[in-house]
């Protein structure tokens, strides 16, 4: 890691208690905070992340994108914000393939792509898989965007992350994250990482509920902005 260099996770969750231990344990010992949102949790997860030495910042509206936001509000100084799942379906020991570029100044965000990485057997369930592919279309089709993945392992400069001026609480926030960079000509890059099968059911893929309003919202996000045309200013 480069020196000076202040690295915060955020990490949302929700019913994460057999999980977050596992996650919190494999986060490099560089990253100098490291923040679980606590989604309205029913379980133990705020006190297994609390055991790890994590800061838990409560969010009980639910949402994917509201619990990140509440992670967010708690930041202290750091240069570079990373995201990560609190399933233990992500590989936090490989958070510097995401982090170095940024602090390199090749990126301003950087993705974690699933698709390209090892990925055990069932862990990227197959509309995941086809949702994928087609956000990516439309990404690639509206602002010229390639990417391969809407994976939530990713890394920010916090600048650029200020000037994205994220807002969705839902399912919408990945793909919402990487339209916003793509339509403000930020420099992104994908690297390679590998996923496994989560810890628990899937909140998303794992109901016919989840997939069905996570494709919904993932859909209406992008013609939303695409609609937009070319942002006239924090898009």
């Amino acid at each position: 890691m480069r020196a000076g260099a202040r690295v915060a996770v955020v990490i949302p969750a929700y019913n994460e208690e057999r999980a977050i231990g596992r996650v919190l344990a494999e986060v490099p010992a560089w990253v100098d905070q490291v923040i679980v949102a606590d989604n309205g949790s029913t379980d133990a997860t705020a006190r297994v992340a609390v055991e790890h030495g994590a800061q838990v910042v409560p969010e009980p509206r639910r949402g994917y994108g509201a619990a990140c936001l509440a992670g967010l509000a708690a930041l202290g100084p750091a240069q570079v914000v990373v995201f990560l799942d609190g399933d233990y379906s992500d590989f936090p020991r490989q958070m510097q393939r995401l982090v170095d570029p940024i602090l390199a100044g090749r990126a301003e965000l950087v993705i974690g792509s699933r698709v390209q990485g090892r990925r055990e057997p069932g862990a990227l369930a197959p509309q995941a898989r086809w949702g994928n592919w087609l956000a990516c279309l439309l990404l690639r089709l509206f602002w010229g965007a390639r990417f391969t993945d809407l994976g939530p392992f990713r890394a920010v400069r916090r600048e650029a992350l200020a000037r994205l001026g994220m807002s969705d609480r839902g399912y919408g926030w990945t793909v919402e994250m990487q339209l916003k960079a793509a339509r403000l000509g930020l420099a992104c890059l994908e690297v390679p990482v590998d996923y496994r099968r989560r810890i628990g059911l899937s909140h998303v893929s794992g109901t016919l509920r989840g997939v069905l309003g996570a494709g919904a919202k993932i859909l209406y996000t992008i013609f939303k902005y695409a609609l937009r045309g070319r942002p006239g200013g924090r898009g």
